[in-house]
């Protein structure tokens, strides 16, 4: 099975407890630091189970809050979530947005661009959306380093099984860092204003609260995980149960990086 193969993104349910609730934590910063004033007209690219949609209508008050995925189940789950008056939701390609050419002031991509087959397409299309002087803005997860949950994974993964590296997301997608990032912005005709590190907290209560999500096969990982035997997975599970850092009371405490990039559309 190929890298790309793994990535399976179709359950909701499945998708909340191994990084939905994480990234909703760093949408709520993410949000806070574009700034964007009430009354805006908002995209979210790739909206997933709708953990960026959500923090958009808490705390940007936003006049219409539009959330685009290609997964149909996603989709769904973010409707019910977030069936507010001021929200819309279309099942679309991120390079064939369903939008006018204008049609937003802001236009938003949580945890997608690196998945999708041209990340440069995808902003160019986010930038034919957005009105000049609006701001198209991303987060991607630092794979090579402080997205922890995930490195201690394939750290652990690969001294198992050394061709679990060509499977790695660090080793995928080397554009999610600063300087790649930027360069992807510029390449798709947007001017960059700012990259920056958001780190979050990941608690863990347990290990089954840190493992049991690799076990949904939505992603990557859990699609690597969940490849394996029984007995394969059973020795990466211990494997991984002996490297992490457990409190007294057992709980995992972790931290999540994002890097986020905002640009303005001239």
């Amino acid at each position: 099975m190929t890298a790309a193969a793994r990535d399976v993104w179709a359950s909701g349910d499945l998708y909340e407890p191994y990084v939905g609730r994480w990234s909703r934590l760093v949408a709520r910063e993410f949000v806070e630091w574009l700034g964007i004033p009430a009354g805006g007209r908002w995209l979210d690219v790739g909206c997933g189970t709708g953990a960026l949609l959500g923090e958009v209508l808490a705390r940007a008050n936003p006049a219409l809050a539009v959330g685009v995925d290609r997964s149909a189940g996603y989709v769904a789950h973010a409707r019910r979530r977030l069936h507010v008056a001021r929200s819309a939701f279309a099942v679309a390609d991120a390079t064939a947005l369903p939008l006018a050419t204008a049609a937003v002031d802001v236009a938003v991509c949580a945890l997608v661009l690196n998945f999708v087959r041209s990340p440069v397409a995808m902003l160019a299309e986010m930038r034919r959306a957005t009105v000049a002087g609006g701001i198209v803005a991303v987060y991607v997860w630092d794979y090579a380093q402080d997205m922890q949950l995930m490195r201690r994974f394939w750290d652990a993964a690969v001294e198992l099984d050394p061709a679990a590296a060509e499977l790695d997301e660090a080793r995928r997608f080397p554009m999610c860092q600063p300087e790649p990032l930027a360069e992807l912005c510029e390449q798709a005709g947007l001017a960059v204003v700012d990259v920056r590190a958001i780190d979050v907290p990941t608690v863990f209560r347990d290990f089954d609260d840190y493992w049991t999500p690799f076990l949904g096969g939505q992603g990557p990982a859990p699609g690597y995980c969940m490849s394996l035997s029984e007995e394969r997975r059973v020795a990466l599970r211990e494997h991984i149960r002996a490297r992490l850092p457990f409190e007294p009371d057992g709980s995992i405490h972790l931290i999540a990086r994002a890097w986020a990039a905002k640009a303005a559309v001239t």
